[in-house]
C-alpha cells in the first residue's frame, strides 16, 4: 500500500466514513462503519457515476469494447489519480512477472473502469465478462469470440469481499469455455476472506490496498477517523455481524431515525432491514 493511493482514496471519497456515532446503511439491509466505491479512483464521483452510465446505455452496442476503450485510454492520460492507481496495478503484476496468462478479464461492470486499461499498458487482450456471462474479447481494435475457447486469464477487480462474485460468475463464464482464471488482482481487498477463498481454489490473488486494522491505524494517526471509530471498525472486521448488531443494540434511536430520514435511499434499505431482520433482532 501506498500513502498516494490512501490519499486518492480519501479525496475521491472512495473510501467514505459517517460521523461519529452512527454507521452506513447498505443495499442489502445491513449496516457498516465505512463505505468503499472504487469506481471513484477513475478520477471522481461524478465522472465515475457518468462512465457507470455509458456503461449502462452502450454495453448492447457490437462496438461498446472499443467505444469503452477510448474512454479509458483520455482518462488515463488526462486523469493523474487514475493514472496513479492504473500504473501501480500494472506494476505489482509486472512483479509476479512469473505467472503466465493469455488475456486480462474483468468482470461487468466496475472490474472494467481497471481491467480494460491494464491490458492496455500491458499489451494483452481484454475479455469482456458480461452479467449474463456472455464473453467478449478486444484484441486491439477486433471484437469477438476468437481465442476465448480454453483462454486462460488475469482477472482485475475493484474490489474483493467475500468472492462471491468470483464463484458465482466470472470463474463459471471461464470454465464453460475450458478456461481458467490463473491469477486475481483487486484495487481493493476488504477483508472479509475474498482473498483466502480465491487461494483456497487454487487463484493466486493480490490487492494494492487491504482493509486491516493497520489501515484504522493510519488513519487514526492522520486523524481522518477518532479513537472510537477505529475500535468499532476493528470489531467489525472480526465479526461484521456481532459489531453491527452490537450497534444497534446501543443506538436503539438509529433505525427509527432512518425511517424518517429525508433520503429515500436509506429509508428503503432500513424498511429492508425491519423486512429481513438480518441481525436477528426480534
Amino acid at each position: 500500500m501506498t500513502i498516494d493511493l490512501l490519499e486518492s482514496l480519501l479525496y475521491t471519497k472512495a473510501l467514505n466514513f459517517p460521523p461519529p456515532e452512527e454507521v452506513f446503511w447498505y443495499t442489502s439491509g445491513t449496516v457498516g462503519p465505512y463505505y468503499i466505491n472504487t469506481h471513484y479512483l477513475y478520477g471522481s464521483q461524478e465522472e465515475a457515476e457518468e462512465l457507470l452510465e455509458m456503461i449502462n446505455i452502450e454495453k448492447g452496442n457490437s462496438e461498446f469494447p472499443l467505444l469503452l476503450k477510448e474512454r479509458v485510454d483520455r482518462q488515463y492520460m488526462e486523469n493523474s489519480i487514475y493514472r496513479h492507481v492504473i500504473d501501480s496495478l500494472v506494476d505489482l503484476i509486472r512483479y509476479k512477472s512469473s505467472i503466465e496468462f493469455d488475456a486480462i478479464s474483468g468482470g461487468e461492470r466496475r472490474d472494467w473502469f481497471f481491467s480494460l486499461a491494464v491490458a492496455q499498458r500491458l499489451g494483452k487482450p481484454h475479455l469482456f465478462i458480461f452479467k449474463d456471462l456472455k464473453k467478449v474479447i478486444l484484441k486491439g481494435a477486433d471484437i469477438g469470440r476468437e481465442g476465448i475457447k480454453g483462454i486462460n486469464t488475469l482477472h482485475v477487480a475493484d474490489l474483493v469481499t467475500e468472492a462471491s462474485s468470483y464463484f458465482r460468475s466470472w470463474i463459471p463464464a471461464l470454465n464453460a469455455d475450458s478456461g481458467i482464471i490463473t491469477y486475481s488482482v483487486n484495487v481493493i481487498d476488504r477483508g472479509q476472506g475474498g482473498v483466502k477463498a480465491l487461494r483456497e481454489k487454487g487463484v493466486a490473488c493480490d490487492a494494492l490496498l487491504s482493509v486491516d486494522n493497520s489501515l484504522f491505524s493510519k488513519l487514526l494517526t492522520r486523524g481522518t477517523i477518532n479513537a472510537d471509530q477505529a475500535k468499532l471498525f476493528e470489531a467489525y472486521q472480526n465479526d461484521p455481524y456481532v459489531s453491527m448488531r452490537d450497534f444497534l443494540v446501543k443506538h436503539p434511536d438509529f433505525v427509527e431515525l432512518s425511517l424518517s430520514n429525508d433520503d429515500p435511499k436509506i429509508r428503503q434499505r432500513a424498511k429492508l432491514f425491519l423486512e429481513n431482520d438480518p441481525y436477528k433482532m426480534r
